[in-house]
């Protein structure tokens, strides 16, 4: 028994050092220059459509935006394109990623159209496919369509 709580109380401390090394990596203390080019982040909640298409396989960082001011300890002001001016330009450290510029990465902007809830409208366009589907309890119809923020696969 007291083996036991031995043995626990080993893995406990190596749990705890094995975190404060990874707290000492932390995002909020890195700090950035004015002018330098950063990717934004895209909202990582599920459900929740900002800035960009909603898609299992989407990107997560979208244009390099170039940073203006810091606002604060870890926020900075950020100078965004003209189809993102309803939203608010100032970001946290967490939600910005160091961008290398590279001048064979050519990068083709796309204009988003979002509504006064900073959503992505999105129409139907046509239908691909219709089948469907028989279960034990009835029938179920599933369409394949193409939405109009989206392109075909």
């Amino acid at each position: 028994m007291i083996y036991q709580v031995h043995v626990i109380r080993e893995k406990i401390s190596a749990a705890q050092d094995r975190q404060k090394s990874d707290a000492g990596l932390r995002r909020s203390d890195i700090e950035f220059a004015v002018g330098d080019k950063f990717l934004l982040k895209v909202s990582p909640m599920r459900g929740v459509m900002r800035f960009e298409k909603r898609r299992k396989l989407n990107q997560k960082f979208i244009c390099p935006y170039e940073i203006l001011h810091r606002a604060g300890e870890v926020a900075y002001h950020l100078s965004l394109s003209p189809a993102l001016d309803r939203v608010h330009n100032v970001f946290h450290v967490s939600q910005l990623r160091k961008y290398i510029t590279d001048p064979y990465h050519v990068i083709v902007v796309e204009i988003i159209q979002l509504d006064d809830a900073l959503t992505d409208v999105e129409t139907p366009k046509e239908i691909l496919d219709r089948k469907v589907r028989k279960t034990r309890h009835g029938e179920t119809v599933l369409v394949k369509i193409v939405w109009s923020n989206h392109q075909v696969e």
